[in-house]
């Protein structure tokens, strides 16, 4: 029942500030200003390719204000859309899953679904704004809690089909678990689940004991023009991340340091790479200018 990843939310001290970073770093497009009683916050939309990215700072009590000021700015929400939000709220109902509707869409907080809060919207025609970013892909889950249970959960109450799952594990970065793709058959969208462990000293497994447990980590994003956005964000200084080591060669994964970003992680793959460790690698395509 769930079908994109189409948005994220992120609580922000300055609004008109955190614009401005995303268009100048990822190229991102104004589109609207925005309020929501339910956030208790103000704000501004923004088109990053497909999807959209929600700056959200505070106007009053709420989500957004409690978020900047236990931990700061980052990511308040992942943002999904379901062409079947009626369904979706009752079958939320029927497994207990507590849920609030306001601004058009289902919020699901922290508490609900093991630290990752989700904001459900109806599912929209997508189009893609000019930049160089195509959409936003994933979202991750990470864990102190079994995976497996998470895993079994998530597709319950959001009616998924575990045979699509892709089991994943890092030895770099600390965690194993799967992706809870949602059709693989034509796209990337999921929620990325990552087990991380005691005694383990990756960056993932230290943010889960910041937040005491299971939290709401990162995003990725995918790329058409992925030379040109890597060059984009070195020029603006940004701090980067290299899958292969060597930022400057680097031609198929990025990692923007949270610092650049208003405390969002964010993984920038180019076009069709994701499927490297999705359970697909044969659909990788090669690199652009590749004899």
């Amino acid at each position: 029942m769930l079908e994109r990843v189409d948005r994220m939310l992120l609580a922000v001290r300055d609004c008109a500030r955190a614009r401005d970073t995303f268009v100048r770093l990822l190229g991102a497009q104004p589109l609207r200003d925005a309020a929501s009683a339910h956030l208790g916050a103000r704000g501004a939309v923004l088109a990053l390719g497909e999807s959209e990215l929600e700056l959200w700072e505070p106007a009053g009590p709420g989500p957004v204000a409690e978020h900047l000021a236990r931990w700061g700015e980052g990511l308040v929400f992942a943002g999904y859309a379901s062409g079947r939000l009626d369904a979706l709220s009752e079958r939320l109902q029927e497994h207990g899953v507590p849920h609030a509707r306001a601004d058009g869409r289902l919020y699901l907080p922290a508490g609900a679904t093991y630290g990752f809060p989700m904001a459900i919207s109806p599912l929209a025609p997508a189009t893609r704004a000019a930049g160089p970013v195509s959409f936003l892909y994933e979202a991750t889950n990470c864990l102190a809690s079994d995976w497996r249970a998470v895993a079994a959960r998530y597709a319950a109450i959001f009616g998924l089909d575990a045979a699509r799952f892709a089991p994943i594990a890092s030895e770099r970065w600390g965690y194993e678990g799967t992706l809870a793709l949602f059709d693989p058959a034509v796209r990337l969208d999921r929620i990325e689940l990552s087990q991380t462990f005691a005694g383990n000293s990756g960056a993932m497994r230290r943010f889960v004991e910041r937040r005491g447990g299971d939290a709401l980590y990162m995003c990725f994003a995918e790329s058409h023009d992925f030379d040109a956005l890597r060059e984009r964000l070195r020029g603006a200084g940004a701090t980067l991340t290299a899958r292969g080591g060597d930022v400057a060669a680097e031609r198929d994964t990025l990692h923007v340091h949270p610092r650049d970003l208003h405390g969002m992680l964010l993984g920038i793959s180019r076009t069709g790479f994701a499927w490297t460790w999705s359970g697909q690698p044969q659909r990788v395509p090669p690199r652009p200018g590749a004899a």
